[in-house]
């Protein structure tokens, strides 16, 4: 039996860590003869889950990002390659953090270890941040003892996940940024400019346009109603958000955007992308198909894809290839499934998914810079066109005003 310890050695420092032993009273014996005083003991799984429930709490949305994840793993494996031990890489890694979240991370690491967990289990303790595909790598890495090379695998990995995120998102800033700005600027001339125009409108003989007419009933309604307007407008993108984050609501984005033409061909590609570039990963680690499908399936959030991995896993269990289903669902991209029938059928079938992945992650990047490019002058037309309607219609009346007066003189 293992129980857990803390206490004070002989110099008055701090110890702690685990010993194995029958009793506590053999293990408070035991640490006596080396020199421990022993100020808590508790069994060793009483402590992990203590310590499991105090790294929840400590956990921080700011702990970590995908790319701290890759670097984290890139640095660790050069230090095991020559020949540090893991306890002392933690520590050194966990001196040299670049922020306390981070910090506090890589320490709820470094305790696991003390505590004699391996090194796959004191990750597991921080699961918001090591997901399972990583833990079971990691433990993969372990028990072949290719650890280094297992951790350079992930750093790869997780860099690859953490650059197509920030292409989707370096190419979508500008369309979006540009969407800002023209709704302020829309929203500006209907709150603040427009009322202005309104006083000068009843002054007119003239009637108004009917455009103008529409846009000052709107501009006066929200200014008259607008503490019911403002909360209405934020209940209910806040319902949708909501709506969106749920099952139900999941499964019904997922749908509408593999529907939609052309967005359904860039979010079957990217998710083809990154579950062959997980299978071949897993795979590559010599972990069981079975095992690596379930692990793929855990860190795939769109339903579809889900499915066909429930169906692949059905099949791999009746012997068949897993190949069929990615072709049987028809939302793996159809050459990408070829491709893993023909690995299959070679026998190299790890490899087969890296190329796919690497070959989608290259076209991926391509097609998202094409989308945004596309998209600006399209919300530059729309958007435009808008302030521009709000703009000649505030101004119309002033320009019937002066051809009457040209017409009367």
């Amino acid at each position: 039996m293992s129980f857990a310890y803390s206490g004070y050695n002989k110099g008055g420092e701090p110890v702690k860590g685990v010993v194995k032993v029958s009793t506590p009273e053999e293990a408070v014996e035991k640490l006596r003869r080396q020199g421990v005083f022993v100020t808590d003991l508790k069994p060793a799984d009483e402590a992990k889950a203590e310590r499991a429930a105090a790294a929840a709490k400590r956990r921080s949305p700011r702990g970590a990002s995908r790319k701290q994840v890759a670097l984290f793993a890139r640095e660790l494996s050069v230090l095991i390659s020559t020949g540090t031990p893991i306890a002392d890489a933690i520590f050194a890694l966990e001196k040299q953090a670049a922020n306390d979240g981070w910090r506090s991370v890589v320490a709820a690491v470094r305790r696991g270890l003390e505590e004699g967990d391996s090194f796959a289990e004191a990750l597991a303790h921080r699961s918001d941040v090591f997901d399972s595909v990583f833990v079971s790598l990691v433990a993969a890495g372990e028990s072949s003892g290719q650890l280094d090379t297992m951790l350079q695998r992930l750093a790869m990995l997780t860099r690859r996940e953490a650059q197509v995120r920030s292409s989707i998102i370096g190419a979508m800033a500008y369309p979006i940024l540009l969407t800002a700005i023209c709704l302020i600027v829309l929203g500006l001339m209907l709150g603040v400019v427009l009322p202005r125009f309104s006083g000068l409108f009843e002054t007119l003989d003239t009637p108004l346009p009917a455009t103008t007419k529409m846009l000052v009933a709107i501009s006066e309604g929200v200014m008259s109603w607008w503490m019911v307007v403002v909360p209405c407008c934020a209940g209910a993108i806040v319902a949708v958000v909501w709506y969106i984050r749920t099952p139900g609501g999941r499964r019904v984005v997922d749908d509408i955007l593999l529907a939609l033409p052309k967005v359904g061909d860039v979010v079957r590609s990217f998710g083809t992308a990154r579950i062959a570039r997980l299978m071949g990963t897993l795979l590559a680690a010599k972990v069981p198909m079975l095992e690596a499908i379930d692990l793929t399936r855990r860190s795939t959030s769109n339903h579809r894809f889900v499915e066909m991995l429930d169906r692949a896993e059905k099949l791999v269990t009746k012997g068949e290839p897993v190949s069929m289903a990615l072709i049987e669902t028809k939302v793996f991209v159809p050459s990408a499934a070829q491709a893993v029938r023909n690995g299959e059928q070679s026998g190299r079938l790890s490899e087969v998914f890296v190329h796919i992945a690497d070959y989608l992650d290259e076209e991926n990047q391509s097609t998202v810079k094409s989308l945004s490019s596309l998209l600006e002058p399209l919300i530059m037309i729309v958007l435009g066109g808008l302030v521009a309607f709000v703009a000649v219609s505030m101004f119309l009346p002033l320009f019937d005003l002066t051809a009457s007066a040209g017409g009367g003189a």
